[in-house]
């Protein structure tokens, strides 16, 4: 069968790449037409036809400002799908592009299946009737999002957490300071998102830290959309380094991370490394989000826990200073490292086991071949 899969950043890229492996191993005929970044381009063994790279815009005003951009993404798939004609059309997450996507495939009279669902229990809880419109499979991979779209008599499919699959599967490599030129300083790890968005209001306030923490060494986790030069803007003159494609062995070295809100909250956190959760934007774009959102929380670490597990510093609150003094807590002080610690047991009681890639690609064949 022919599987046609749209990932628009860097996380579901890795997520893109996994179920292709999984559904290579469960469909030895499969074929892939893929719109994602580099991981997906290595398991697919497929040129994407637009770049992750290209796609991701964080923020209501930074949408905005790339309506020409996205438009022209649109059209292109849209046109590639139709000359395609895939067996089905897999979205991972990147709603606001995806679901119009859907909605041409679905005119097409193509099959739908959406592997992580977008926030939509965040924020936007009407688009779940456009969802149960488009979508003939929704395979979830946060155990509260079952209950969400049970409200709305919309059955879904729980996978588990294919973050689960991509860190029992990687493999760690024992020289990693060696390799990057690292010295036996302990290790703060600074993850500023994969956006440029993310990196221009994050990073500036992350790099500070240095001054405030001459004990350690801090080392950025680089997106591997990006080279050397965006990050070496900010970090200028200060000893600090970068390492790409290398997050997970980061982590791993870490004694502790400031974090990007996103999917690398819950990575650090399966990693067990203490972190400190950080938010910045365009302040239109942070007012516009508060008016929307409906969470208590913006980290994947305290909303599966349903508390706060983790401090979350956001905007104004999100500054050097700030930040600075959580990690100082969450490096000195034993009792709230521990606390944390405790919180992340929690946390993955709530995530089950790894094989979310293997169950959802076991179900799309399933479903396509009409055994529902």
């Amino acid at each position: 069968m022919n599987y046609y899969i749209i990932a628009g950043e860097t996380s579901g890229d890795l997520h893109g790449a996994n179920l292709i492996k999984a559904l290579k191993k469960e469909d030895p005929e499969a074929t892939f037409r893929i719109v994602g970044g580099d991981q997906m381009q290595a398991a697919s063994g497929e040129q994407a036809l637009i770049h992750t790279s290209e796609m991701a815009f964080m923020g209501f005003v930074e949408v905005i400002r790339n309506l020409g951009s996205i438009a022209k993404n649109l059209k292109k798939v849209k046109a590639d799908i139709q000359e395609v004609m895939p067996d089905t059309l897999i979205l991972i997450d990147f709603p606001g592009f995806n679901l119009k996507v859907a909605e041409f495939a679905k005119k097409l009279g193509i099959k739908v299946c959406y592997y992580i669902s977008p926030k939509i229990w965040a924020w936007n809880t009407k688009r779940v009737y456009k969802i149960k419109r488009l979508v003939d499979h929704m395979f979830c991979i946060l155990p509260f999002e079952v209950k969400f779209y049970k409200q709305y008599h919309y059955p879904v499919d729980y996978v588990g957490n294919p973050l689960l699959d991509a860190i029992s599967a990687y493999e760690f490599q024992p020289n990693f300071r060696e390799k990057n030129g690292l010295d036996n300083l302990p290790i703060i790890a600074l993850l500023p998102g994969s956006r440029k968005m993310e990196i221009e209001h994050l990073l500036p306030e992350m790099i500070d830290l240095y001054h405030r923490f001459p004990g350690h060494q801090l080392v950025v986790a680089g997106a591997p959309n990006f080279d050397i030069s965006l990050y070496q803007r900010y970090i200028g003159n200060y000893p600090i380094s970068v390492v790409f494609d290398q997050t997970y062995d980061l982590l791993k070295n870490a004694e502790a991370a400031v974090v990007a809100s996103g999917t690398a909250t819950l990575e650090a956190a399966l990693l067990r490394v203490p972190q400190v959760v950080v938010y910045k934007a365009n302040p239109i774009s942070v007012m516009i989000a508060r008016r929307v959102i409906k969470v208590r929380f913006i980290s994947l670490v305290n909303l599966i826990n349903d508390y706060l597990s983790v401090i979350e510093l956001i905007q104004k609150d999100c500054t050097t200073e700030t930040i600075g003094d959580e990690l100082g807590r969450l490096i000195s002080n034993k009792e709230h490292r521990a606390s944390v610690l405790e919180n992340y047991d929690v946390l993955m009681e709530k995530m089950g086991t790894p094989g979310a890639s293997e169950k959802t690609a076991k179900l799309i064949v399933k479903y396509l071949r009409g055994e529902d």
